[in-house]
């Protein structure tokens, strides 16, 4: 069981910068694939970056490439999700997730394959 919380969220204006922390219980997480997801009222959870164990791969959706940056430090059992030049569209409850890959490289965008799961923290974005 690996236990994911997150931080780092808050309210800004759009164009600002924020960096969402996901801390892992577990040494385990190093072994894991890690992916941020966002979520708003009614709409279905929606894959924003993932990043593979090793932290070799990393993927993002389209919305946000070259804006956001995923990362991680499995010496700190940590990640991270740095987001930039952030617009209105972006406010959601963002949540950590983790899927147990090692050795595998994989990283999925389907929130049904992630097993651990944050509690999510709100970034809210206004014009």
């Amino acid at each position: 069981q690996v236990q994911l919380v997150e931080s780092g969220g808050g309210s800004l204006q759009a164009g600002g910068s924020l960096r969402l922390s996901c801390a892992a219980s577990r040494r385990t997480f190093s072994s894991c694939a890690m992916g941020w997801f966002r979520q708003t009222p009614g709409k279905e959870r929606e894959f924003v970056a993932g990043i593979s164990w090793s932290g070799m791969s990393s993927y993002y959706a389209d919305s946000v490439k070259g804006r956001f940056t995923i990362s991680r430090d499995n010496n700190k059992n940590t990640g991270a999700l740095q987001m930039n030049s952030l617009k209105p569209e972006d406010t959601a409850v963002y949540y950590c997730a983790a899927q147990m890959t090692f050795p595998s490289e994989t990283v999925t965008a389907a929130p049904d394959e992630y097993t651990y799961w944050g509690q999510g923290t709100q970034v809210t974005v206004s014009s």
